[in-house]
């Protein structure tokens, strides 16, 4: 090899390897450098929304995308099979808390295809109790990223979250937590238009969704907000930030903070609203009321 040659080979791996000695110095850094490699085609779309989920679900607590209390679907320790095997088809879900005497004492998760061998052989005594999973209870607190490696490792599939006063909060399963990654996950049991737009999770946090009208969320906050050239919130919302949020974003929005949980390059899907107090909310903060 000629020393001309040689010398354009040095420089050409230099550059290679300088590609890689510019470390991003913290996450925005990372994912910024994964958004221009998706620009550049260097990168699936679809990929790069997986990574910045996996990358979110560090900082998304379980009380963020929990089912409520009030929406959990429930079976009675003694209800008859019969009733349980038509709350199992009305539902469409594989698993369900077992309450005893009230909401607060669950002692026990009922798998629906555990109650195939009672229905194979209904001469036999019913005993729900022998067909119940263990309980897992989990803090409201806790990141997703740690829920779903242990989802991984003990292959439970739900778990009941519990507030600050062991009370139960609601529920959490691993489609919960991989939709957050991935994105939404849709069956024939999803009906979007049946579900509750707006959830209490505490007396200071909702989730809320984007198609949420802006007269159901006045009649909900006890707002008044009266803006035409919008009909959701999301739309409403997006105007605060100024562009297409993607997800993580926070604004102040009226007496609001608003953090986008799920949004894809299209469309905000859900927002988190935390009240913020009098000493938090800025002059700066959207004002429509």
């Amino acid at each position: 090899m000629s020393n001309y040659k040689l010398i354009n080979y040095k420089k050409w791996l230099k550059s290679f390897f300088n590609l890689f000695s510019n470390e991003p110095e913290d996450r925005d850094a990372l994912i910024e450098i994964l958004r221009n490699s998706e620009h550049r085609n260097l990168l699936d779309a679809d990929a790069l929304l997986m990574i910045e989920g996996a990358l979110h679900v560090s900082e998304i607590q379980v009380r963020d995308i929990m089912i409520p209390r009030v929406q959990m679907i429930i079976i009675k320790y003694d209800a008859a099979p019969e009733d349980i095997l038509s709350v199992v088809v009305e539902s469409g879900h594989s698993r369900f808390p077992v309450i005893g005497d009230n909401n607060d004492e669950i002692v026990g998760i009922l798998l629906a295809k555990d109650l195939l061998h009672y229905f194979s052989n209904p001469k036999k005594d019913f005993d729900i109790k022998d067909m119940m999973r263990a309980t897992v209870f989990i803090p409201e607190s806790k990141r997703l990223n740690v829920l779903l490696r242990e989802f991984r490792t003990s292959r439970n599939h739900m778990a009941i979250v519990i507030d600050e006063f062991t009370g139960v909060a609601g529920l959490v399963t691993i489609e919960d937590v991989i939709e957050e990654i991935i994105g939404e996950i849709e069956d024939e049991h999803d009906f979007e238009e049946d579900e509750t737009n707006i959830n209490t999770h505490d007396n200071d946090r909702y989730t809320v969704k984007a198609l949420t009208t802006i007269d159901e969320f006045n009649d909900y906050f006890k707002t008044i907000i009266n803006v035409d050239e919008y009909e959701t919130i999301g739309g409403l919302v997006i105007n605060a930030f100024g562009h297409l949020p993607k997800r993580g974003e926070t604004v102040n929005f009226m007496s609001f903070n608003v953090k986008v949980l799920r949004a894809d390059k299209r469309r905000v899907r859900l927002l988190l609203f935390t009240r913020l107090n009098l000493e938090e909310t800025s002059d700066e903060s959207t004002n429509l009321e």
